[in-house]
C-alpha cells in the first residue's frame, strides 16, 4: 500500500502525517512501512506509528493519532492513553488536530523514541 492509498479522501489527515513525517525525518534516518491499518517509523525496530482513528471509531476523532513507543512512561497531560504492552515498553497516543500539534515537545519525544529503537 502507498501513502496516496492510506489518506485516500482524508486530505486534513495527510496534511498533518507529512508535518510528523518531517519531524521524524530531522531526526535521522528512518524507514516507512505502510500497511492498511496504519504508517509506522523504523529502524531497527519500529518506534512511532500514525493511524487514523475515524477507520476504527464512529464518534468525533482527531484527523491523526500519533503512537510513540517509550521505554518509560511519560506523564504529559497531552496523552490521550498511556499503556504498557510488555513491561518496560510504553505506548503513548497522541490525537493530532493539525500540523502545528507537532511542537517542541513532540519533536523530543520523537527523539527520544528513534534512539532507544536502533
Amino acid at each position: 500500500m502507498t501513502l496516496d492509498d492510506f489518506f485516500a479522501g482524508h486530505e486534513e489527515s495527510r496534511l498533518i502525517f507529512e508535518a510528523v513525517r518531517g519531524a521524524v525525518d530531522a531526526v535521522g534516518e528512518t524507514d516507512i512501512r505502510v500497511t492498511k491499518s496504519q504508517i509506522a517509523f523504523r529502524r531497527r525496530r519500529a518506534f512511532a506509528w500514525a493511524w487514523m482513528a475515524g477507520k476504527y471509531l464512529s464518534r468525533r476523532h482527531a484527523p491523526l493519532v500519533l503512537t510513540i513507543s517509550l521505554r518509560r512512561r511519560d506523564l504529559s497531560a497531552r496523552w490521550k492513553e498511556v499503556v504498557e504492552p510488555t513491561p518496560g515498553r510504553f505506548t503513548h497516543h497522541l490525537e493530532l488536530y493539525a500540523a502545528s500539534d507537532i511542537d517542541d515537545e513532540v519533536r523530543t519525544w520523537l527523539r527520544e523514541a528513534w534512539a532507544e529503537a536502533a
